[in-house]
Order: C-alpha cells, then structure tokens, then sequence
C-alpha cells in the first residue's frame, strides 16, 4: 500500500472513532487533537528507525491526549452504552498504537531501560521503568494500584499494555533473550538468607518453607485457607525457596510439596496444590504481572536453574540446577498441574488427580500448551487444556504425567528412595542429563518466542468478561469471600 493509501485508511478509521468520542460527550477539539497526534506518530513509525526521538515525541503525546480523553469519561461501571463504546475504542486505539510503537522500538527501549543491556532488571522493575522514561507506554504503579482496589470486571485493564509491552520485548531477539537471562538470576535475598538455611536448616518465608534434612532440600508450599492456591502474595515466597534449595551446595535433591492445610475436608493433610487462587482472581487481587513474573521466574528456575552473572546468549546454557521431585497429595490443579510439567519425577498419592480447567477460569494455564503434549501427546493434550479432562493419577493416562504411585501414608519413604535414585551416578550427571534433555525438548529460543505470544494473550485473557462469566458460573466466586 502507497503512502498516501496509507493515510487515506487512518483518515477514515478516525473519522469513526470520532464519532464514536463525540456521540458519548468528548470534546470535538480535542478528539481531533488526539487523532492528529495518532496520525503524526503512525507517519513518524513509517520513517524509522531515522526518527527515533521524532517518533518518541509524537508517541508520548498520542499516549497521554488519549490516556486523558479516557479519564474525561465515567468510570466503567457508571458509563452507558456510548460512554462504553467509546472508552472502548480509546483503549484499543491506544493499544494499537503502542504495539506499532514497540514493534519498531523495542530493542532501543530495552537498552535504555537496562543501561546497554549491563544492569539486571526483573520483569516488574522494567514495565515500571517503562512508565518513567517513556510516559503513557505502560500504565504507572500507581494506576495499577488503584485499579487493584476494584472487582476484576469493574477494572479499565489498564495491566493489557503490560501485556502488550512484554510481547513486543520477548520477540526481539537480544532482548527477549537478556530479560530471559534476569529472571533467572537468583534474588539478592536469597544470598541474605542462604546462611541462615545453611546453619539452621529451615528457613520460614511465610507462604513457602525451606527445609533441609541431609542431601535433601524440600520447598513446601503454604496458603492452607486456599488448599494452597498460587497468587501475588504467594509468589515471591516461592521464587526465593527456589533460589535458596539451588544456591545450598548441601543440598543434592530438591523436593516440592504442599504443606498441610485447615479446610475442613483436608485438614492436617498435605495438599499440593489449588492453582490459582480463583476467589482472588475474582476480586482483582491477582496481577497481570503475577503470571509474566511466575513463568519467566519462579517456574522457569524449577525447569532452567539459576543464571550465572554473565549474559552469553549464544553459548550453551550453563545454568545452576539440581533434580527436582514433586510430591503430589490429593491433587495438581491447574498451576500445581503445570509445575509437574518440568520436575525431573513425579510421586502421586493413590487417589490423587491432576487437571488444568482453563476452559473454566478463562485463562492460558502459563506454559502447559508447550509443555503438556510432549508427556501426553497433542490429543491428551487438548482434551486437558480446552476440555477440561482430569487426569486420575492411577489411571494410565495419568501415569503419562506421574511417574510413581504412592500408598496413602507413604509419601516420605517414596521421597527418600526416588531421591537416592537420582543422584545415585552423581550429581554433575543428573544436571548434566537434565540440561541435555531440556535442549533438544525445549531450548531457550524455543520458550522465549511463546512467552512472547503469552505475555499478550494471557493479558486479554485475564481482563476479558468472559473470565467472570466463567469464574461465577463454575466457581460460584461472587459467593466467596477473599
């Protein structure tokens, strides 16, 4: 398409967005400014990569006109029909016009946001750097943190250009790789609490604990009012359990369980997990960026190890891991069922089950799409994923995904004999077995290109109406208090 067809097609998408803006009350003059704005940057986009500052101006001020036209309408739950369609077409005018922005400036952006790619950023640090230096591209902490005090369906979905923003990152080569890298360098943290493991052998974090007993390292998972759920205060206990079982040279085999739990079904059993704390979810207390931050860090590090100081994108991943065991009691629901995925072996009480009800919570459960169907195969795999099969462990579809079946009451004993068995050649050979077989199943490059069509899908996905329609028919949620 010529030039001048080019912007024949945005004259008329904004004569239709401007009356869309002026049907529901918005300033004629200023619509046409924000239009203008948009068209100036769409030209400045067509000229690059010549006029990066001439296209970072033009898209700061397309950005912060259109943040302001939507701030002039009411707030969602008060808006009607017209009031509606416009914050709508505002929203996704905006979010088009980002996405062009990143796709011609990623890379320059990510190495402003990392001094030339030498500092180690993690993903929530960088979309709030972001914020910073290039106004209007992804929303601020604080308009995140005002939309966190909302229902989930009462929320703008300001978090989607998180998404967006993390998409555009994680398909560029050299930056999706870098950022790849920082997720997976272990926390300062985890440096300041590894002595008191090493003296004492068990280090409390809250919602996870870390204990030690000989060459056995066991991460417990602890949120027993929520069977165990996953969510934004969960998390970062986790990762740093993570960091500290990798980082304790003691430790030979690292082992994940659920901790007992109160709920009156299970109570005093072990529960290795809920997934996803669906009554959070519901009440807007589940981040957009809990899902970027778990895959590309807590889970990643179970499946990749930990990242040494150095970013050699184009040699041989020299990670520090060690063999993960899960020990799975009464079931692996959704994210539980997910992290079973990339543990080294699978211990299943009798009885137990595993599932991943997507189809019912409205989301893409993190990297199971990838990952699931080398275990079970593509048909298994979609039964699962978009219908909702549950995977009984003693059953031999569910054997696909656990590799031993435990008698009720024996979880220990198993624990022990399949952690002898794993480091029984050594321990260089059980990182070096891992790593071999990870390559040739699922190299970085691999992982970093879907996390690119995640991070945008699953932020759709996490504010789209469809997800409290599912969430309140299937979870009864408006019923649940958090």
């Amino acid at each position: 398409m010529s030039a001048s067809n080019d912007m024949a097609s945005i004259q008329i998408e904004s004569g239709q967005i401007e009356t869309l803006l002026t049907a529901a009350g918005l300033d004629g003059e200023e619509v046409q400014r924000w239009l203008d704005a948009r068209s100036a940057l769409l030209v400045a986009l067509s000229t690059a990569p010549a006029s990066w500052m001439d296209s970072r101006v033009a898209a700061t001020r397309c950005f912060t006109l259109g943040d302001t036209l939507l701030r002039r309408l009411p707030a969602r739950p008060r808006r009607d029909v017209r009031e509606d369609a416009a914050a709508e077409a505002i929203k996704e005018t905006l979010r088009d016009a980002r996405t062009r922005f990143l796709r011609v400036y990623a890379g320059p952006i990510y190495s402003a946001l990392t001094d030339e790619y030498r500092e180690v950023v993690r993903a929530d640090d960088l979309v709030y750097r972001a914020a910073e230096r290039f106004l209007g591209l992804t929303p601020t902490r604080a308009a995140v943190e005002a939309e966190r005090q909302l229902l989930q369906k009462e929320k703008e979905g300001v978090e989607i250009d998180q998404g967006l923003f993390f998409s555009q990152i994680l398909a560029h080569h050299q930056a999706g790789a870098h950022l790849c890298w920082a997720m997976l360098r272990p926390g300062p943290e985890a440096y300041e609490r590894l002595e008191e493991l090493q003296r004492t052998g068990v280090v409390d974090l809250g919602a996870a604990v870390v204990q030690r007993n000989g060459h056995i390292g066991q991460v417990l998972m602890r949120n027993p009012r929520f069977l165990n759920a996953e969510d934004d205060f969960t998390l970062g206990p986790l990762e740093l359990a993570i960091d500290l079982v990798t980082l304790d040279p003691a430790i030979e085999v690292a082992v994940l369980r659920g901790a007992t739990v109160d709920h009156p079904r299970y109570r005093d059993r072990h529960v290795f997990s809920a997934g996803i704390n669906l009554t959070h979810l519901y009440h807007g207390q589940i981040s957009y960026l809990f899902y970027v931050m778990r895959e590309l860090g807590a889970v990643n590090k179970l499946y990749r190890g930990l990242a040494g100081p150095e970013f050699l994108p184009d040699e041989p991943e020299t990670t520090l891991e060690k063999p993960w065991i899960a020990a799975v009691e009464a079931f692996a629901i959704g994210g539980g069922c997910q992290i079973l995925l990339v543990m080294d072996h699978v211990l299943a009480e009798t009885g137990s089950f595993f599932n991943l009800p997507a189809r019912k919570e409205g989301i893409i459960p993190g990297v199971a799409n990838l990952r699931l169907p080398r275990l079970v195969g593509e048909r298994l795999a979609r039964q699962g994923i978009l219908f909702d099969r549950r995977f009984e462990a003693d059953s031999p579809d569910g054997r696909l995904i656990c590799d031993e079946v435990v008698p009720v009451g024996e979880m220990d004993a198993a624990i022990e004999r399949a952690a002898g068995r794993l480091v029984g050649s050594g321990m260089v050979s059980a990182a070096g077995n891992r790593k071999a077989l990870r390559v040739g199943q699922e190299p970085l490059s691999l992982f970093q290109a879907y996390m690119a069509t995640y991070a945008r899908e699953q932020a759709y996905c996490h504010f789209s109406p469809a997800l409290i329609a599912n969430l309140e028919a299937s979870w009864g949620a408006h019923r649940r208090q958090r």
